[in-house]
């Protein structure tokens, strides 16, 4: 695999060089952040940070087997989807995502392809009958997308997992013709456990007209290098020896030259960081594997630099992993914004990124140097001339025990500054008012400042006195 790096490493360059050549088409920010919630979710609480949520809608919470009648929004348990779930995100003002995930239907029930015999016309009936009423323009308005299915993986039987697609999208595009749907998490790449291969089933003519959208699932998983090292080892999202940001240039490429006009989402990234106390209770193959998470501080970093590194693709959404944890010293056990929904320093890092991005859209990259510095500039939707730079050090440390690791800093001079700076603001990493690092002004068009790995905000306003 190592001898294909220098020309996939050739193929993303030119993806983020197409895609900055389009940057009217990029999304605002407010309408590009997500977040993965389910039924705890506190919206009131979550509004700070996003707008969009993603749900896991389990199928055997709506029906105890497929072919039995669904009556949305009733479960089987009693559970009513849109008093206790939906209903509340949309008073918040959140749009909502479902991911239909076939949990206690997959392949993890051993007789699931009997469940599934003969369930065409079920499926059918299930996309039309959720979609009539959930939809954007059905019953209630409660979301806007469906995912058919989570990560089914290559463990799902292919046939069996592209009729149920087929027959379910088919029945969620007349249950609402203007809701959006989505791949299950998929690559442009052989399948594995997680993901399926693009290039099967939603490469074949009869199913591409069936979707509106590329489900994308990524991690900064470090490379293993022997048995004793956890195989879900993390590293900086930057990091150029890992697959996180190269498996979604390749299904953009993909995208570009099978699947024209659909749009990619990522629908879960994100960074497990768990307390020092809870790390020292870990048990059972986590000890032997010598799992890690990374610090509070470098989860903020990394989460915030996810989302800046993904604007600058052609990606329409991406969603983080988790809202919330319970401090769990495992892999995904701690990915939350929130640690028993007291806010971590991800959360407030998340919610400056928000609130100072939301009305901007990515427009260039400035400056990209691997390993030295990374500069972004974003411009307001509606306001002409009112410009964001956000620089930062594209560094870091994997969690696989590189002990005394120092934060890299360094005095860089960016150029080409639209007007003169007004603030420069560093992230925040706690409520109330957020870092303000020294600066200078390095002639006419020219900033000199000291970057760290926690992104810095410049700030510029074509309209303000300090205009050149």
């Amino acid at each position: 695999m190592y001898f294909m790096v220098p020309l996939l490493h050739l193929l993303t360059l030119a993806v983020v060089a197409t895609s900055c050549t389009a940057a009217e088409a990029k999304p605002l920010f407010r309408d590009f952040m997500g977040i993965n919630g389910h039924f705890t979710f506190n919206p009131e609480l979550y509004r700070q940070v996003c707008r969009l949520v993603r749900n896991y809608h389990n199928l055997n919470w709506d029906v105890a087997k497929p072919g039995n009648a669904v009556h949305p929004p009733l479960c089987v348990n009693k559970v009513d989807w849109k008093r206790d779930v939906y209903g509340k995100w949309k008073a918040a003002g959140f749009e909502t995502d479902i991911c239909l995930q076939a949990t206690g239907f997959d392949a993890a029930n051993r007789g699931y392809k009997r469940l599934w015999a003969g369930q065409e016309q079920w499926c059918f009936d299930y996309g039309k009958a959720v979609a009539g009423y959930y939809g954007p323009s059905g019953v209630e308005k409660l979301c806007t997308a469906f995912e058919i299915g989570n990560e089914p993986g290559s463990a799902f039987d292919a046939a069996l997992y592209k009729s149920i697609f087929i027959h379910t999208a088919k029945g969620l595009r007349a249950g609402d013709p203007a809701v959006k749907i989505l791949t299950p998490t998929a690559h442009a790449r052989a399948g594995d456990a997680y993901a399926q291969d693009l290039r099967g089933i939603y490469a074949d003519p009869a199913v591409l007209p069936l979707y509106d959208v590329i489900n994308v699932h990524t991690y900064a998983t470090a490379p293993r290098l022997d048995q004793r090292q956890s195989p879900w080892t993390r590293s900086y999202p930057e990091d150029p020896e890992l697959d996180f940001l190269r498996v979604v240039d390749e299904v953009i490429m993909w995208r570009d030259a099978t699947a024209k006009g659909k749009e990619v989402w990522i629908t879960e990234f994100g960074y497990d960081a768990c307390t020092p106390a809870a790390m020292a209770r870990r048990v059972d193959w986590f000890l032997k594997l010598d799992w890690q998470g990374v610090s509070d501080l470098q989860q903020a970093e990394y989460l915030v630099r996810s989302f800046l590194l993904f604007a600058e693709r052609d990606v329409d959404r991406a969603y983080l992993y988790f809202y919330d944890d319970m401090d769990s010293p495992s892999v995904h056990g701690c990915a939350g914004l929130t640690r028993s929904f007291t806010p971590k320093m991800s959360f407030w890092a998340v919610r400056q990124l928000y609130r100072t991005l939301g009305d901007y859209r990515f427009n260039r990259v400035v400056r990209k140097e691997v390993g030295t510095v990374y500069a972004y500039e974003f411009v307001h939707g509606s306001e002409r001339g009112k410009t964001v730079w956000v620089a930062w050090s594209p560094t870091g440390v994997r969690t696989d025990g590189k002990a005394g690791y120092a934060p890299r800093t360094a005095s860089v001079t960016l150029a080409g500054l639209p007007v003169s700076p007004q603030q420069v603001v560093g992230m925040a990493i706690a409520d109330g008012e957020a870092p303000k690092p020294a600066w200078q002004q390095a002639g006419n068009a020219a900033i000199t400042l000291t970057i760290g790995e926690e992104p810095i905000y410049i700030f510029m306003d074509a309209g303000s006195p300090a205009k050149r």
